[in-house]
């Protein structure tokens, strides 16, 4: 018996739809019919076994299609949340909510029921993954990102969703973190203000400073007045208020707050809401991949590479942060993206030079002069010194059979200590003597590694949980100059993770220069996989 409704509007039609009882009710139907809904059912799963092994256990029973309360309580919590998918920044296509209606206003046979059953399960199974995991896959996007993502068991999910309501089930759903809430929350905020019109003229202007007025000024005033950086005014001079507009503003982009708004601030100034909107639904992508089943762990370090610091973060509270220097913009120099465990640090540290510098950088001079970079060790494989005056004009990048090293001491690039957490992409936190770099407003300078503006506090609030003198420990190995190892008693998560927009729980939305062009990519992908903005001014 199929469904039989009278014309309605649209939402009056979805809402019957849902609401409806299937006629065909698995357990109060004949053994014919029943053996064609599970044959429908089976058939559709043929090549899903996770889902197949799910509905096998409870012997094809519906969790969508009867007659029951909790059928009908499923079907309405699944459709609410396809309506909603748009507001999570996921695409509101993908799940084929109209063509599910369509299919349940047509049933007219057992066959059928299991095969809207399948489509049901498909489209909630698809929804779960996008929002727990994320739409993309990041490393198909950026080769840079390898990350693995935390992907779930359907069959797990669905269980979740038998055992408990429905509704919050489904809402269980989405990461939890107060990070994914609060972009959320300005989500929509910037939606609204893009159809509301954006923020205004941009201002056309090289630099504004203090003291000066005019019409670039009212511009810079009233564009910062759209932003929510300050309040209402008619002043047509730069005053202590715009400045300190001005100054609030710079410090939530990550440039220096001196109060003038010069040619990097007016550009930031400048950057539209679509823009910042796109930032945000990247960031929400960015973060369902980071929903880990455990958490981040109740301590973690994560170093933000867009923002150049480092921090150690207890129970949801940054309780360290240093600066950073990642690696350079060139592909091969960027720092990764992962997640890893830190098991110890290296006091007095050696550095063993990667043989992609060996031959890039220091073989040609070594060709040209067997003495250059005299500070290395030169050593073959069994770890011997080589005799550098047979020179090395007869080797090229693939046949050099040597390694180089450079010993402790207060020169070593990796400076007095590193931080490991063994990778295979041969990243870790160290120290550096390069200090000047600290001062820079972009730190874009390594060969991939992460440098710390602070590594020896950062040493201490580390080993701070498992001895009363954390200093005192660090600096009696430190004071023999020699190479040893400190153990992690408790080893700790590391994120190194990429956001250009990215949230506290206090202050404004922070945003940030895509310096690697990755979220431009990752933006590209969503907007291919069907993630839209709304329309300006609409």
């Amino acid at each position: 018996m199929p469904f039989h409704l009278p014309f309605l509007p649209r939402r009056a039609l979805f809402v019957a739809l849902v609401a409806a009882s299937f006629g065909l009710s698995v357990p109060q139907v004949g053994q014919a019919q029943v053996t064609s809904y599970k044959l429908a059912v089976a058939e559709a799963l043929a090549k899903d076994d996770s889902i197949a092994a799910f509905y096998r256990a409870r012997d094809f029973a519906p969790i969508w299609t009867g007659a029951s309360a909790q059928d009908l309580a499923r079907r309405q919590a699944l459709f609410e949340a396809l309506a909603q998918a748009k507001s999570h920044g996921l695409p509101a296509t993908r799940y084929g909510a109209d063509g599910l209606i369509a299919m349940m206003g047509t049933v007219r046979n057992a066959q059928e029921q299991g095969e809207v059953e399948v489509a049901l399960t498909r489209a909630f199974v698809a929804y779960a993954h996008d929002i727990q995991t994320g739409i993309l896959k990041p490393g198909d996007v950026v080769s840079g990102i390898k990350r693995e993502v935390p992907l779930r068991d359907p069959a797990l999910t669905l269980a979740s969703l038998m055992q408990n309501d429905p509704r919050a089930a489904i809402r269980a759903l989405a990461p939890q973190s107060q990070e994914y809430a609060r972009l959320m929350k300005e989500k929509m905020l910037l939606e609204r203000k893009l159809t509301q019109g954006g923020w205004g003229p941009v201002v056309n202007s090289g630099k504004i400073e203090p003291g000066q007025s005019g019409p670039a000024v009212v511009a810079l005033r009233n564009r910062l007045i759209a932003m929510g950086y300050m309040g209402r005014s008619v002043s047509a001079s730069y005053d202590p208020d715009l400045k300190a507009a001005v100054m609030q503003f710079q410090g939530d982009h990550g440039l220096t707050a001196d109060g003038v708004a010069g040619r990097d601030t007016l550009g930031q100034i400048n950057i539209g809401v679509e823009e910042r909107l796109q930032s945000i639904l990247v960031a929400m992508e960015r973060e369902r991949w980071l929903n880990l089943p455990g958490g981040l762990g109740k301590r973690h370090i994560r170093v933000n590479l867009t923002e150049f610091n480092a921090k150690i973060i207890d129970d949801g509270k940054v309780t360290f942060e240093t600066r950073s220097v990642i690696g350079a913009v060139p592909a091969d120099r960027e720092t990764p993206e992962f997640s890893d465990v830190m098991e110890y640090m290296v006091v007095n540290p050696s550095w063993y030079v990667p043989r992609s510098i060996v031959v890039k950088e220091y073989l040609p001079k070594l060709r040209d002069n067997p003495g250059a970079v005299g500070h290395l060790e030169i050593t073959d494989s069994r770890g011997q010194s080589v005799n550098r005056a047979a020179g090395f004009g007869q080797y090229s990048a693939s046949s050099f059979p040597y390694s180089m090293r450079q010993p402790p001491g207060p020169s070593n690039a990796l400076g007095q200590v590193k931080f490991m957490f063994p990778n295979k992409y041969n990243i870790y936190l160290h120290d550096t003597p390069s200090k000047s770099l600290f001062n820079s407003e972009v730190r874009a300078y390594s060969h991939g590694c992460i440098r710390l503006g602070d590594p020896k506090d950062f040493a201490y609030a580390l080993l701070s949980r498992q001895t009363d003198d954390p200093e005192g420990v660090f600096q009696s190995r430190l004071r023999t100059g020699k190479e040893s190892t400190i153990s992690l008693e408790t080893p700790v998560p590391v994120h190194l993770i990429y956001r250009t927009a990215f949230t506290s729980a206090k202050g404004r939305i922070n945003y940030r220069r895509d310096i690697y062009d990755r979220d431009a990519r990752i933006w590209a992908a969503l907007s291919d996989a069907g993630v839209v903005l709304p329309t300006q001014g609409s």
